[in-house]
Parts: C-alpha cells; structure tokens; sequence
C-alpha cells in the first residue's frame, strides 16, 4: 500500500513536470478554480466571465482589454478527456433567453477551455508576434471545498467540532439525543448506524437552508453514486477513552478515515493540486441576513478551508519539483446588485474582515489574495425612494416568488464591519440595532450590443485580479 502510494506520487510528479515544461515554453495554460458555499452563484460567475471575455466591451478593469491587446478569444474542447464539459452555451441560453431564469447549480467537476490571442506588451512588443494563453476554468461544488478541510483532522477532533456547532443549529430529525457515549460504546448495529446517519444529513441539509456554511462531510449533501454506501454512513460522536473493536464508535472513525483517504484524497489529487488560482465565491448577506452566528459560521468556515489550499509563490522550478502552488486566491462577496452601490465598500469591507483570518495564512505562504464584492450578471437597477421623511438607496428588480417588478431596501450595513462581527463572535441570537433582508431577483430581460457581454458589477476588476498579469 505504501509502495503504490509513492509510485503514484512519482508518476504524478512527473506528469506535472511534463505539463510545466510544455506550459512554460510553448503556449502557456493558467488553471482557474472556481467554487463558492452554498446558493453563491458559482455557475453564473463562470457563464459571465466567459461570456465577458469573449465579448469586452464591458471589460475596462481588464488592463489588456483597455490597451486593445486582446485580439480574440475563443472556445476549445477542455484538455482532460475524462471531466465533463461545463455546459456554457446551455447556462448562458438560460440567462439570455426571452424569459430568462438562474442556470442550474453545479453538482459535479466541469471543465471548460478559453483560448485568448494577446499582443504582448513592452519595449520589444514590435517584434513579437501574438502569443495564446489558455484559461482552465475547473468549476466543482462548494460542498466538496468543505471536504479538503477535513484532511488533516482526526475523527475524534471532527466530531466534536461538528457537534458543538450542532448545538446552535436546527436538528429536524433530532440526531444530537442520539449521539451519546451509550451508543459510541455499544456493538455496532447497522441499522442503527444507517438511521444516525440519515438524522445526520437531514440536519446538514436544515443547516445549509437556515444559512450555515460548515456542513460537512459534503458528498452527504451531493452524495451521488455513492448513496447508500458504508462510506457515507457515519456521523460524529462524543469523544471515547480507548473504544474497543466493533463498537459504534471504531466503526464510524474507520469509516470517516476510508472517506478521507477513498473520496477526498483522489479528489485533491487529480484537480484541486493542479489549480493555479483560485476564487472562493460567498453568499455573505445571506449569512448576514440568517443572523450572527450564521456568519460567525461562515468566518470559521473561510478560515478553515484555507488549510486545504497550497498557497504560495508558484514558479517554474517548484512546479517540477514541488506541485503547483495556488499564488493568487479570490474571496468574492456576490450578488453585490441586491445592494445599492453607496452599500458596496461596506459589503467589501465587511467580505476582507470575513476572511481576514484565511488571507492571512496564505500572504504568509507568500500567495497575493484579495476581497471585493460584485455581481458577476446584474438583475437589478438603482433607484432613490422617499419614506418617511427620508430618503432610502433601493434596488429594483423582478421577485422570484411572484415574477412582480419591486423595490427593495435590505438595511443599512453598518460602516464598521466589527459591529456586525463582534455580534457573530459573542453567539448572540440576533442583530441588536437592526434587521437585514435579502430577497431574491429572477435575471432581468437583456438586450445586448454587439460586442457587448451580459451587465455585472465588478467582474472586469475580478478578471484582471486572477489572469491580468498572465496576459
């Protein structure tokens, strides 16, 4: 076993350094990964941005774009003959059509193949010819992000940190009365493992919809063709002093160890180590509007996943010899359109203190991160109303619910983003100055011209952030 382990690992050290060689003097390949927590609009940030770099004319913040140096871009068939395609046309038809609804959300790894034609910049600019960068946008589901979090835990350490969180979260099929030191220690029943761990993934499943964002393992959420199996039916337990053999207990760690070492680990391996950059796309005023301890959640979560990242300075010569390092990683606060844009810097203020914690471990490992808000469609418009004497920065959109045009204030987001996290970190119940409501806006009828991409809030900016400097 740990003879094919290093063979594997020599095998794809080679593999990579192969790639790298190939990549560094002929066409070079930048590998973008893009996911995002629950409901963050991950399918509609990649159509956008594709869309967008095809058709620039709402692209300015994109330096080459603005210096006319993007001669054209164009789509290929993606390199790795074993991932599906991200299915653009199919999202983008969604969002454009004569009545336009959200694109379905990923549920799965997709791939997707942008070819760029640059004229390179510079004093030598003249005698160069146009050169060809290859964007690899790899899109996988956010749950999955949650998972490489657990790598380096211990099912005891697991446990408990999923069972304290437990309590302050729904428990519709009151899982927690069930897991008790009685049942860690007693002989494994399989029928009794099955219903914990049913309880347990109806909870994560109450958790998420109530705003959660630590819901993990993720393939109990987005299970699969691995429904059923021995490796998604476990769920944590309080800790247990030297459990003996065959207990509820032993079972469930050995089973939480196959899931790390059968599910996570091949995952890690053949396309998360491989990444370039990365943007994590969060839902933050949908945690802002669940209340404090949803986003005090969502802080610890941002946290967390960071220690699944490599982050880093990634060149030529530790490519070959070390794997890739993520350099460049992206922490996008969307659906900024839901806020008036005098609202923006708070929301963007409030997405840096967020993941202060997680971008300062990777500036550390030497790898450039950012925050910023935007709205990779926009789907709504801006407009002042009068009440009560006063006059309120609203946002005008169609309802989802109801497909009614209508205004919408979701309350002011405070100028300091500690009033919000310090609430978050004391675990109290609810906002004390005042509520914040998110609705929810179906895409608006669009009519582009030509050369035109779909209207968003500050996609360009996020573009030239994450592939800028390779073009």
């Amino acid at each position: 076993m740990v003879l094919t382990s290093i063979a594997d690992s020599l095998t794809r050290t080679v593999e990579s350094a192969g790639n790298t060689i190939s990549e560094t003097f002929f066409e070079p390949t930048l590998r973008l990964g893009v996911t995002g927590l629950s409901r963050a609009g991950k399918t509609v940030f990649i159509t956008s941005l594709v869309a967008n770099l095809m058709d620039r004319g709402r692209m300015p913040g994109l330096v080459a774009q603005s210096e006319a140096r993007i001669l054209t871009a164009f789509l290929q068939p993606q390199p790795d003959d074993t991932l599906p395609r991200f299915d653009y046309e199919t999202h983008l038809g969604a969002l454009m059509g004569a009545t336009p609804h959200w694109p379905d959300s990923t549920r799965a790894v997709s791939e997707l193949r942008l070819s760029l034609k640059v004229r390179p910049s510079g004093l030598l600019s003249g005698l160069q010819g146009p050169r060809t960068l290859h964007l690899d946008i790899v899109d996988y589901p956010g749950e999955w992000l949650l998972d490489l979090g657990m790598m380096d835990k211990s099912y005891d350490a697991w446990s408990q940190a999923m069972l304290t969180r437990m309590a302050h979260r729904p428990d519709p099929d009151h899982f927690l009365p069930m897991a008790t030191t009685d049942a860690a220690t007693a002989k494994l029943d399989e029928p009794v493992a099955q219903r914990m761990a049913a309880a347990y993934t109806t909870a994560l499943h109450a958790a998420r919809a109530e705003g959660f964002s630590d819901c993990s393992p993720g393939r109990f959420l987005l299970p699969g063709d691995l429904a059923g199996s021995p490796v998604l039916t476990f769920a944590p337990l309080p800790p247990v002093d030297k459990p003996a053999r065959g207990t509820l207990y032993r079972e469930f760690e050995r089973r939480f160890d196959a899931y790390k070492s059968r599910v996570i680990k091949p995952f890690f391996q053949d396309h998360f180590s491989r990444l370039d950059r990365q943007i994590v796309l969060v839902d933050a005023l949908g945690a802002i509007n669940a209340g404090p301890r949803a986003v005090e959640d969502l802080r610890q979560t941002l946290a967390d996943i960071l220690t699944a990242f490599r982050p880093g300075t990634s060149s030529f010569l530790s490519q070959i010899f070390l794997g890739k390092r993520i350099d460049k990683i992206l922490f996008a606060a969307t659906k900024a359109d839901h806020l008036h844009h005098t609202q923006h810097g708070k929301l963007t203020a409030i997405m840096e203190a967020l993941t202060r914690d997680a971008r300062d471990r990777a500036r550390f490992a030497g790898a450039e991160t950012a925050a910023m808000s935007l709205a990779a469609l926009r789907a709504t418009t801006e407009e002042m109303i009068s009440h009560q004497g006063t006059t309120l920065p609203c946002v005008r959109g169609t309802l989802m619910d109801s497909g009614k045009q209508a205004a919408f204030y979701p309350g002011d987001l405070p100028e300091d983003p500690n009033h919000l996290l310090s609430a978050a970190r004391a675990g109290t119940d609810a906002w004390l100055d005042q509520d914040y409501s998110v609705m929810s806006f179906a895409p608006a009828r669009l009519t582009l011209k030509p050369g035109e991409g779909p209207p968003h809030i500050r996609l360009d900016r996020a573009a030239q952030f994450l592939i800028g400097d390779r073009l």
